[in-house]
C-alpha cells in the first residue's frame, strides 16, 4: 500500500526488507534520534529491527497497526504509523521520526496530514492523539501547522534515554475539527 503525498513523497505500508535500511539510519543518527526517541538506545543491531518489524508485519487482524515508511524520491528518510489504535472507540495515536538531513522541509507535516486523511476517510477513525515530550519543538509544531488542539500535559508520561522522564504535551484532533 501507497498513499501518494505529492510528487516527490510517499508513504509507504511497511515490509519485512524495510528492516535494514531503517537500522541502517538508527545506527548512524543515535545521538540526534536517541534525545527524543527511547527505542534507539534498545536498538543495539539488525535483529532488533527485524524484530519490530517482524511485529508490525505478521501482526494478527485485530492487532494490526498501519505503519508506513516515509520516501523521499524513493529513499528512505523515516517512520510514521499507528499505535494504541482503539478501534471500537475509532481512536488511535500517531508516532513519527525523520533523518535529521531531512528536517525544515514540511516532510513530516505533509506525512501527519496524509495519515490523518487516512485515519478519518479511510478508517473511519474518530480520534487521533500525538504525544511530544516537552521541548521537542520540532516535534510540536507539527500538530499545531494541522489545527491539533493541545489538550494538556501528562506529567513524566515518557522515559527517555538515561533513565529521565520527560512531561509530555497532548494533542487531538477530531474528525468533526476538518
Amino acid at each position: 500500500m501507497i498513499l501518494e503525498i505529492d510528487d516527490q513523497l510517499q508513504l509507504k505500508k511497511l515490509e519485512k526488507t524495510d528492516a535494514e535500511v531503517i537500522f541502517r539510519t538508527i545506527d548512524n543518527q543515535r545521538e540526534y534520534l536517541g534525545k527524543w526517541l527511547p527505542f534507539v538506545a534498545l536498538t543495539k543491531k539488525l535483529a532488533d529491527t527485524q524484530a519490530f518489524v517482524d511485529t508490525v508485519v505478521k501482526a494478527s487482524e485485530e492487532k494490526s497497526e498501519y505503519v508506513f515508511t516515509i520516501l523521499k524520491n524513493s529513499e528512505f528518510v523515516g517512520l510514521i504509523g499507528f499505535n494504541g489504535t482503539d478501534k471500537s472507540n475509532q481512536k488511535t495515536e500517531i508516532g513519527y521520526w525523520l533523518s535529521e538531513a531531512y528536517q525544515k522541509q514540511g516532510i513530516m507535516t505533509k506525512s501527519v496530514a496524509k495519515i490523518c486523511e487516512f485515519a478519518f476517510q479511510e478508517l473511519q477513525l474518530n480520534r487521533i492523539q500525538i504525544k511530544c515530550a516537552v521541548g521537542n519543538h520540532s516535534s510540536s509544531k507539527i500538530p499545531q501547522r494541522l489545527g491539533f488542539t493541545l489538550e494538556g500535559i501528562q506529567r513524566e508520561g515518557e522515559r527517555l534515554t538515561g533513565n529521565v522522564f520527560t512531561d509530555l504535551q497532548i494533542y487531538s484532533k477530531l474528525k468533526s475539527d476538518d
